[in-house]
């Protein structure tokens, strides 16, 4: 076959280390379209990005040669090295060691796009730790401590 095709829709969710609050929203609009670059370079095209103070969702096409772990952990070395250079404040930023990705089908996109982008409206009323045992239920996945990274 002289081409491969791949159509693997990831919704990835983490946290800041410890969910500490530090993506403050004025650094929000930057970080956005600097997460997109991170995975436009390793042929993951984000088709959704947002989040509050603590925690990130990200939609993206996976490559076709990479792995979800290699995306996040490029990801995640990438975008901690750039919060870093936004000030003093962001000294001991760090990501979660964990993170959730669930795959998604492309009837699926058209409610989660908006659902995504509407993090910070959905977190006044749903905690993320909560959200994210919605997410296990959803996909099946029996609740475990593991699953709720510190």
């Amino acid at each position: 076959m002289p081409q491969s095709l791949s159509s693997i829709l990831i919704h990835l969710v983490f946290s800041t280390k410890n969910r500490e609050l530090f993506i403050p929203p004025a650094l929000a609009p930057e970080l956005q379209p600097y997460i997109a670059s991170i995975l436009r370079a390793l042929k993951s095209p984000s088709l959704a990005v947002d989040g509050t103070d603590d925690h990130v969702h990200i939609l993206f096409s996976l490559g076709r040669t990479i792995t979800v772990a290699d995306v996040v952990e490029e990801f995640k070395t990438g975008s901690s090295k750039w919060i870093k250079t936004k000030g003093s404040e962001f000294n001991n930023f760090h990501w979660q060691k964990g993170y959730g990705a669930f795959s998604i089908g492309q009837s699926n996109v058209p409610e989660l796009k908006p659902y995504i982008r509407s993090q910070k409206e959905h977190h006044r009323r749903v905690t993320f730790q909560d959200e994210y045992r919605k997410f296990l239920h959803r996909y099946g996945i029996e609740y475990d401590e593991r699953y709720v990274w510190d």
